[in-house]
């Protein structure tokens, strides 16, 4: 089934009921209000969802109405947790390639794992706010899974089973600000604002064979300023799986019904050429891509998001439909703040396999772009 939140004045919103190709929606208040309360009685209420939803799809939901994905909030607007892998091996080795480092051994068989902000995660149209370009404002395309309980020392086989939901997140990042916080040995906070969070929550048999060993085997489609800049396949490069990933956070603690982990930036690997490597799938994050410039050519050439950029992000399915509905923002200044992304559903690309063409740098609408001062760092 397919569950989304829409706004309603409150912190949390109300949960609604999607159909399968997010054409309707239907309130859930008789089951139901808010996401979490699903969460925490699933073998309950899900099945009522459920039902609710079969209702839906046959058309035979007596209190349907258009889905507005403008109205949506993140699934969870708040959430008990929400704690971001790197489970593409290839991201970390290509940004730390560009700048000459190693890769630790221990980065094969560990997860990498960082604990982001979960009191305020955006929804898949709100704006990218930023007091300042030379922050190096950043996109950062992710999948997802909310889970149930998971008992502390779950192994990764069984963990999976703990998966109630997948969603599509922008892990938004903030380039220039994450080689100080790095250097502190204390991890992200100023650097990563709010993660968005696209309109739909599915569950995992919505996948169909595209859920495979904890892996989704689907292309996620980015474009930037109306380009398509990346359609990198999700379960094939993925090192770790969702099961290893929420198996490494319960190694010592119990991880709560509502916990949200993240697959970090998804990455495809490169082709090596006689002088050079080509990335066919493009990228998922603007970081990747200057990697990709300074190994190929010495240094990078692509800047960071400017005001008025957009991003959009989506992934879509087998049949061509969306599965989770697109995440559009755009990068704004402070006083800004509350506008929604332009063209949510206009802003559709031609040709999900159309060559993706990444040459060159991508221009921005913007008139005056932001000083550079970033040394590739982020993992």
């Amino acid at each position: 089934m397919k569950l989304a939140t829409y706004q309603d004045g409150s912190r949390d919103g109300q949960l609604v009921v999607v159909s399968r190709d997010l054409s309707q929606a239907h309130y859930a208040t008789h089951i139901a209000n808010r996401l979490q309360q699903v969460l925490d009685d699933w073998n309950y209420l899900a099945p009522q969802l459920e039902d609710l939803y079969v209702l839906l799809n046959q058309g035979r939901a007596r209190h349907a109405f258009p889905f507005d994905p403008a109205q949506c909030l993140a699934p969870l607007p708040r959430a008990y947790q929400w704690a971001d892998g790197s489970a593409y091996l290839n991201h970390v080795e290509l940004v730390r390639r560009a700048r000459g480092a190693e890769v630790p051994e221990s980065f094969a068989t560990d997860p990498l794992m960082y604990q982001g902000g979960s009191d305020d995660l955006a929804g898949p149209q709100a704006d990218i706010v930023c007091a300042n370009l030379a922050w190096g404002v950043d996109f950062e395309a992710e999948l997802a899974v909310i889970t149930g309980d998971v008992p502390q020392g779950c192994p990764s086989d069984r963990a999976l089973d703990a998966v109630r939901l997948l969603v599509l997140a922008n892990d938004v990042t903030l380039r220039n600000l994450v080689p100080d916080e790095l250097a502190k040995g204390f991890g992200f906070v100023q650097s990563k604002p709010a993660t968005a969070f696209g309109p739909v929550a599915v569950t995992p048999d919505e996948l169909g064979e595209a859920w495979a060993r904890g892996r989704v085997h689907l292309p996620v489609q980015c474009t930037w300023n109306g380009r398509k800049v990346g359609l990198c396949e999700a379960g094939n490069d993925m090192t770790f799986h969702f099961g290893q990933l929420i198996a490494h956070l319960a190694k010592t603690r119990r991880v709560r019904a509502g916990s949200i982990i993240g697959s970090g930036t998804i990455s495809n690997k490169g082709v090596a050429r006689k002088t050079r490597t080509d990335w066919p799938n493009g990228y998922s994050c603007i970081a990747e891509k200057r990697a990709m410039e300074t190994l190929n050519d010495g240094q990078p050439s692509t800047e960071y998001m400017q005001y008025g950029d957009t991003i959009r992000i989506e992934v879509k399915g087998r049949d061509g439909q969306s599965v989770f509905g697109a995440i559009l923002q755009e990068v704004v200044p402070p006083e800004s703040r509350g506008r929604t992304a332009p063209g949510a559903t206009a802003a559709s690309v031609s040709g999900d396999t159309a060559a993706l063409g990444f040459a060159g740098p991508i221009s921005a609408p913007s008139a005056e772009r932001a000083p550079d001062s970033s040394t590739e760092t982020s993992e």
